[in-house]
């Protein structure tokens, strides 16, 4: 947007100088016309020209004030003519420009030498509408990627839902034990389902930065709490456990839905990625005005080369990872923005034989 104000702000200021130096050339021409003028009608001149012609010089003596409006008009024109002509022929060379930049971005602009700043500027948008192209791009092809993904991880669940209703219909004999056998695994199956359906539909509505923010008045520990009671059941199944480290209050300005969704997600990722039968830290403390909230799981170590794509939209590290565990890749890009949203920081780091991902929030102070 910047970048299209410069532009209009160059074609501006290529259009005044025109204006001036209309003006300017227009004034010189006349003031040298003028001296002309004016020795024309001196005393000498005169009589020379009179001896000459006199019908002529008599002529101009008595229309002296309309030939002379009559001359400042011709240049005037003449003046505007060329200087018009020469700003139309810039202003078309940057409208071929901006045509080319959107049929053939790849190509270099180039301008005449006194449009070298408009040419800069062209060619930074050049730049930046190729980069924008590509991260569009690359952004539908993990998006269509992830469809096939959640459509083969779809059919693998409802298939076996199908099948095990199919068992309990069809088998007359079949006892009690496996009668709830199979409804569990049905029903497990089923939640899976409903599961990587919400995840689907996260994607098709994934615009978090449009959304306005509701501030409220937060308990940060206690709202942790609540998240890690409510995927008890999760930390349960893989035999993990969640020590927390917290003061007994930290209180912050933020809005408490979407931070509890940014530290959800922060918190099922440490489960899903946790080795079983081990421990998720989450610690809690104020430094220096800010809020300090660190989760760590003990895991694979993620390649450097990795960590700055985590908070990337649709990303997995592991790709490998079983439709049982994986999720969107929505799950971090939606906690950084979130976290952005609220003017905060947040980064992953490998720490020893520890995944760790830290939040920073500033705390308002009113005056």
């Amino acid at each position: 947007m910047n970048d299209y104000r410069e532009i209009t702000k160059l074609k501006n200021n290529i259009a005044t100088k025109s204006i001036l130096k209309i003006l300017g050339y227009t004034f010189v021409v006349i003031l040298i016309f003028s001296l002309i003028v004016d020795g024309f009608y001196n005393d000498t001149i005169a009589n020379e020209v009179s001896s000459f012609n006199r019908s002529l010089y008599l002529f101009f003596v008595r229309n002296k004030t309309i030939m002379m409006v009559i001359f400042y008009m011709i240049i005037f024109i003449g003046i505007t003519f060329i200087v018009t002509r020469n700003m139309s022929q810039k202003m078309l060379e940057i409208m071929k420009s901006v045509d080319k930049i959107i049929k053939e971005p790849d190509k270099e602009i180039k301008l005449s030498n006194d449009l070298i700043l408009l040419e800069n500027k062209l060619n930074k948008i050049r730049l930046d509408l190729i980069n924008s192209q590509n991260a569009a791009r690359e952004a539908e092809n993990k998006k269509n990627d992830l469809i096939m993904y959640m459509a083969h991880d779809l059919k693998t669940p409802l298939t076996s839902v199908i099948g095990y209703l199919n068992l309990l219909t069809d088998e007359k004999d079949i006892s009690k034990q496996s009668q709830e056998k199979y409804i569990k695994i049905a029903l497990d199956k089923a939640l899976r389902v409903e599961e990587l359906t919400n995840q689907f539909f996260e994607i098709t509505r994934y615009n978090i930065q449009d959304m306005p923010i509701s501030k409220q008045k937060l308990d940060i520990p206690f709202l942790i709490e609540q998240l890690v009671d409510e995927c008890y059941p999760m930390l349960q199944e893989r035999n993990l456990k969640c020590e927390i480290t917290k003061p007994e209050h930290l209180y912050y300005e933020g809005d408490g839905d979407k931070l509890a969704r940014a530290f959800g997600n922060l918190l099922k990722n440490a489960i899903n990625y946790s080795y079983e039968n081990t421990n998720i830290e989450i610690k809690i403390n104020e430094e220096n005005e800010k809020i300090k909230i660190v989760f760590r799981n003990k895991g694979d170590a993620i390649p450097e080369y990795k960590l700055e794509k985590l908070f990337d939209k649709f990303y997995r590290a592991d790709e490998a990872r079983q439709s049982s565990t994986g999720g969107t890749g929505l799950g971090l890009a939606i906690a950084k923005e979130i976290i952005e949203l609220h003017k905060g920081k947040i980064m992953a780091k490998n720490d020893g034989e520890y995944i760790e991902f830290a939040i920073e929030l500033i705390i308002e102070i009113k005056s």
